[in-house]
């Protein structure tokens, strides 16, 4: 159930050009605001030269809510050379993806849907400058892709081919019906020959059974190693994905990777002898965290670090007797170097300075990673593996600007919960804090529950942290049961008791700020997306002494029709519900916010995607349609078209980011006796002059 994550680990950023970003630079010693949220970049993507010389990366940049055409945020092509210099390759209003290299380094790889292109093509373009060329088409659009050792062809995912003209034509017929989870489109393997001309040109899809992603050619044959599951569905995405390795030529699977449960990325051996696989434990465990080798001829996996309380996120093998792997410790993460063999040490090579995101590793150690720190959102490090040295060399400043903004105190805390459980959070302290004053607090739950907060850079849009801070409130974000980088076992502390102690952590959080004289208890409110959304409704009805304000975000009321109306039923009954509906109808029903929302005085602002097909939007209007025939507390129901479990457009970002301030400083600051105008001026927000042929006087 992880919010949408843009995942992230999680995440999505908006454009900005640098004129103006100069011309909406805070005043010095300001405090951030959600018109700064609104126009932070972030490097995004990752991919060193095979040799090291050089590093690709893909960086996110905002459009300018209200002025510009609304859409998701750009995605610009930037490359640093072995000198450090940072240069700008393709940029402007422009979406590149799949950032990659061909295998002489020489070229730098990437899909994008340029002009005249029907869809996403794989393009090329030389690292010592020049145009891109264009080395790849396809009708249905190239997905994920991977290059052969010798660089002459390529392997890539696409969706199979339609008839779109006959779909059209029916369409304007009037025949539009969608045959619910049946008219999907299977992801199929296809291999193209990049030097071959006429009919021999046109690629090649190899009959595979099952739905493809997780494509990666063998770095010394014609294999491929990737993921197949058995139908599109997300749930099969989450439950059912299997290794398999592939013969290129003829499409034989030679081997099948029985990884139990979830499935995460993979990696070969340099000597194609081995895959590296991070898998969940079992099929309970609700995360791929686990680092396994395989041969890749097949057989039993080997858990390298069975007892290792932590999550591991990514994986790359330095030689054929060595992995690389970053992992989450809690609420920090490091990089570490171990030897493929069970039983072995892992020796770290990357300390934990950072929040360390994805990384790519070249054949001479060079490391380039991406990586949040509590004053600045995902950036671009450099490091090597081999030379001893535990730092890391950060090679680009996607804000700027953000050395001009007064950021506030933010710390990682420890709790003891009602039972002796330790429980690890993130603080950030008003920016106006004063020893010995209190406070209001506003509590940030992440959803999943398999997720979890590093101490890194925390705002964005869903995520009040250094906004509310410079308002003048606490923010605080546990990493209550069920969270990930502790270890399977308290991964797995909340399963089968839904809103129990997993919730009671969160109420024990507050108590702890409470006694260490930091936060009003009379003021407290509680917000969060998907799981984190369920939390927040918790909090609005079940736990209503406790929180004065709750904005849900695409959350769960409904427990019941929850799981018939949602896309990952099977997920939801092997790592979360551990049971069905039918199994115990009545500790489904107590386990729902609108159970208790007769006894609710907690103002409640609830938002959501009117496309959300993991958390039906109906989860939010029952709880709204429950608390207002109540009325016995202030609830406003906010819903964003053509959203879905998450908002990716820049409107709908900064709207969410406004709403859910105003609703805060409504009911923990201000009387609280009516609900705030729902009408938001968006140009006196954004600072912006008004223009007058367009003010009619509302201020919608």
């Amino acid at each position: 159930m992880n919010f949408q994550k843009i995942q992230g680990f999680c995440g999505g950023w908006g454009l900005v050009l640098a004129a103006v970003l100069l011309a909406a630079m805070p005043v010095m010693g300001a405090g951030m605001t959600p018109k700064d949220v609104a126009k932070i970049a972030a490097v995004s993507g990752v991919a060193v030269a095979p040799d090291g010389s050089a590093i690709a990366y893909l960086k996110s940049v905002p459009r300018r809510p209200y002025e510009d055409e609304d859409g998701t945020s750009w995605s610009e092509l930037h490359v640093v050379r072995g000198d450090g210099e940072d240069r700008p390759y393709i940029t402007g209003h422009v979406n590149v993806g799949g950032v990659g290299w061909t295998p002489d380094s020489k070229g730098i790889s990437f899909v994008a849907k340029r002009e005249g292109d029907e869809a996403r093509a794989l393009y090329v373009i030389p690292v010592d400058g020049g145009e891109a060329q264009k080395v790849l088409e396809f009708s249905e659009g190239i997905g994920s892709y991977s290059f052969s050792p010798d660089g002459k062809r390529v392997a890539f995912l696409a969706s199979d081919r339609e008839d779109k003209k006959d779909k059209e034509k029916l369409a304007k017929k009037g025949f539009k019906a969608v045959i619910f989870e049946e008219d999907t489109h299977f992801t199929r393997v296809w291999i193209a020959d990049l030097e071959a001309e006429g009919d021999d040109a046109e690629p090649r899809k190899l009959a595979l059974e099952g739905s493809a992603s997780m494509l990666h050619w063998s770095p010394v044959d014609n294999r491929l190693a990737l993921a197949l599951q058995p139908t599109p569905a997300v749930d099969d995405s989450l439950m059912l994905r299997r290794v398999h390795v592939v013969d290129a030529d003829s499409g034989e699977v030679l081997a099948k990777i029985d990884n139990p449960g979830k499935l995460g990325g993979l990696s070969w051996s340099p000597d194609g002898k081995h895959l590296a696989i991070l898998s969940g434990e079992d099929q309970h465990d609700s995360a791929a965290g686990r680092l396994m080798v395989v041969p890749a001829t097949g057989g039993a996996l080997k858990n390298l670090l069975p007892d290792f309380l932590g999550q591991v996120e990514a994986v790359a093998w330095r030689d054929e007797f060595t992995v690389i792997y970053a992992a989450s410790e809690g609420v920090t993460t490091a990089v570490y170097a171990l030897a493929a063999t069970e039983g072995s040490t892992p020796r770290k090579v990357v300390e934990a300075d950072a929040c360390w995101g994805g990384f790519d590793l070249a054949k001479d150690g060079t490391l380039a990673l991406t990586g949040t720190t509590p004053q600045h959102p995902s950036e671009l490090f450099r490091t090597t593996v081999i030379n001893g040295d535990l730092g890391s060399e950060r090679l680009t400043d996607s804000n700027p600007w953000l050395a001009e903004v007064a950021l506030a105190k933010q710390e990682a805390i420890t709790y003891k919960a009602r039972d002796g459980e330790m429980i690890e959070a993130i603080l950030q302290y008003p920016a106006d804090y004063e020893p010995g004053k209190r406070y209001p607090l506003i509590m940030h739950v992440h959803g999943g529950p398999e997720s979890h907060y590093c101490n890194g850079w925390m705002t964005s849009y869903g995520n009040p942290a250094q906004m509310a801070a410079a308002r003048g409130y606490f923010v605080v974000s546990p990493n209550y049961r069920g969270s990930t980088g502790r270890g399977v076992a308290f991964q797995k502390a909340h399963q089968g008791d839904f809103a129990g102690k997993e919730f009671d952590d969160l109420v024990d959080g507050i108590d702890h700020l409470v006694a260490e004289g930091l936060v009003d208890n009379d003021n407290v409110g509680i917000t969060g997306g998907s799981y984190g959304g369920f939390a927040s409704a918790w909090g609005a009805t079940y736990y209503t002494e406790r929180y004065k304000a709750s904005v849900m975000f695409v959350g769960i009321s409904d427990q019941i029709s929850k799981w018939g109306t949602s896309d990952i039923p099977n997920e939801m009954y092997l790592v979360h519900q551990r049971m069905y509906p039918w199994d115990d109808w009545e500790k489904m029903l107590h386990r729902s916010p609108i159970y208790y929302a007769g006894q609710s005085r907690t103002a409640t602002l609830i938002l959501g995607g009117q496309e959300d097909t993991r958390v039906d939007p109906g989860q939010s209007l029952e709880l709204h349609r429950h608390l207002k025939v109540r009325g016995k507390a202030p609830v406003r129901l906010v819903q964003y078209p053509g959203e879905g479990h998450g908002n990716r457009m820049t409107a709908a970002r900064y709207d969410y980011s406004i709403r859910m301030l105003r609703w805060f400083d409504h009911f923990l600051k201000g009387d609280g006796e009516d609900l705030p105008p729902y009408a938001i001026d968006y140009e006196a927000e954004l600072g912006l002059e008004k223009d007058a042929a367009d003010d009619d006087g509302g201020g919608e």
